[in-house]
């Protein structure tokens, strides 16, 4: 699924993995979007932060990130050092194939797989092996980009189990892993999009999801 991202993203990290004081975000992107944004449900009362939404190639609002607990910085695998538990939920509308707005090529469907491959990268993004020089990490990312779709387009393969999770108040079935990294779930929803999340230190086991009803509140 390819997307870009919008204004709204991430600013990089900082030395040390803090993010810069002037990483702010903007609520713009994700009013625009045509779909539901989902977090999770009111059973969680810690703090709320936007994050970054990404678009299709015709520059629709596709996806996008809602981050739950502490804010999260680099993890780094030699010092086993966590900062802070988290949870972030990604939303993703779910989109069959369709013809670009210029008639010249198709846009690709998106799917749980679309959902558990970008909450994949998201973990991913809050962790870097500390044993490796810098000219050495994008190779690094490279191949775990890539480990992480190949995961992601077998969700019925022995990587992934099933857990049952409330979306709206309804129990419905997740696609769920563990890694080193932290662990990565993905489902559907009934209100037309696909819900992936990531997170360390907060156990996914006791999750529950449901509509934002009002994400302005989060500007």
């Amino acid at each position: 699924m390819e997307t870009t991202s919008r204004a709204v993203a991430q600013a990089p990290a900082a030395e040390g993995g803090q993010h810069a004081p002037s990483a702010r975000r903007t609520i713009d992107g994700y009013l625009e979007a045509p779909f539901p944004w989902y977090g999770l449900d009111e059973a969680f009362t810690g703090p709320r932060w936007l994050m970054q939404v990404g678009t299709a190639a015709d520059g629709a609002v596709e996806h996008g990130s809602i981050g739950h607990g502490d804010e999260p910085s680099v993890r780094h695998e030699t010092s086993g050092e966590d900062r802070g538990k988290f949870a972030v939920v990604v939303t993703v509308a779910a989109n069959p194939v369709r013809r670009s707005p210029d008639g010249t090529g198709l846009l690709e469907a998106t799917s749980v797989s679309s959902a558990a491959w970008l909450a994949g990268l998201g973990l991913l993004s809050h962790t870097w092996p500390g044993h490796m020089d810098h000219s050495l990490r994008d190779d690094w990312l490279d191949q775990q980009t890539e480990t992480a779709w190949v995961l992601a387009d077998d969700l019925d393969g022995s990587d992934w189990s099933t857990l049952s999770l409330p979306v709206d108040g309804v129990p419905a079935p997740f696609h769920y892993r563990e890694s080193e990294f932290g662990w990565v779930l993905a489902g559907s929803t009934q209100e037309g999009v696909h819900v992936g999340a990531y997170g360390r230190g907060m156990s996914a086991y006791g999750l529950g999801f449901a509509v934002i009803k009002d994400i302005a509140a989060y500007a």
